[in-house]
């Protein structure tokens, strides 16, 4: 049997952004999106007012960061996750599918749940498109970079990537979730 494994790496990532991920971010609004379930959350800020160690970003907001290890891991806002998301898509997509460079360091943070979502949806389709150009033969070429993966096959770094949205999609569909029953999403009466 012949199997065409970039049809198999697209449809995984696919289906899953099509009928679990996407749908459950439809009406995020800028409440969620910034909502600190804890206090002291890594967030987006606006430019200069980060208490984080490390800021990333060229626009108006700024991600947190700061180099591990940690005191103890930081809890993350929506806002953050979905800026992880956006800028690691749009980082790949500069290296390989022919943005515009960009990075995570130079990226321009959106400042509403709105303009994020159009950011993810954006990134995530000229990176789905790139992957589907690639086909078997591009998956099994070398990723080239970073160093510790340069022979690895681009299949390596495709499935990592669907780790990575799905991993981070499932967090902030929990955190909608805790969101929304612990009564942030209501008016209060």
């Amino acid at each position: 049997m012949d199997i065409d494994w970039n049809a198999e790496v697209v449809d995984q990532i696919e289906s899953h952004w099509r009928h679990q991920l996407r749908p459950r971010l439809d009406g995020l609004t800028d409440d969620e999106y910034f909502w600190q379930p804890v206090p002291d959350c890594w967030t987006l800020s606006r430019r200069g007012q980060s208490s984080a160690p490390i800021s990333f970003g060229a626009g108006d907001f700024t991600m947190d960061y700061g180099e591990p290890p940690y005191e103890q891991e930081p809890v993350t806002t929506i806002a953050w996750r979905l800026a992880h998301l956006i800028g690691e898509f749009a980082s790949a997509n500069s290296k390989r599918f022919g943005r515009e460079a960009t990075s995570v360091a130079t990226f321009c943070y959106a400042g509403t749940a709105r303009e994020a979502l159009q950011q993810l949806d954006d990134e995530y389709a000229t990176w789905v498109n790139g992957v589907r150009s690639l086909g078997t033969a591009g998956l099994a070429q070398p990723q080239g970079e970073p160093p510790a993966f340069a022979h690895a096959p681009m299949a390596r770094k495709m499935l990592y990537s669907n780790v990575e949205i799905i991993h981070h999609g499932a967090e902030i569909c929990l955190l909608r979730d805790l969101y929304l029953r612990n009564g942030y999403g209501k008016s209060q009466t």
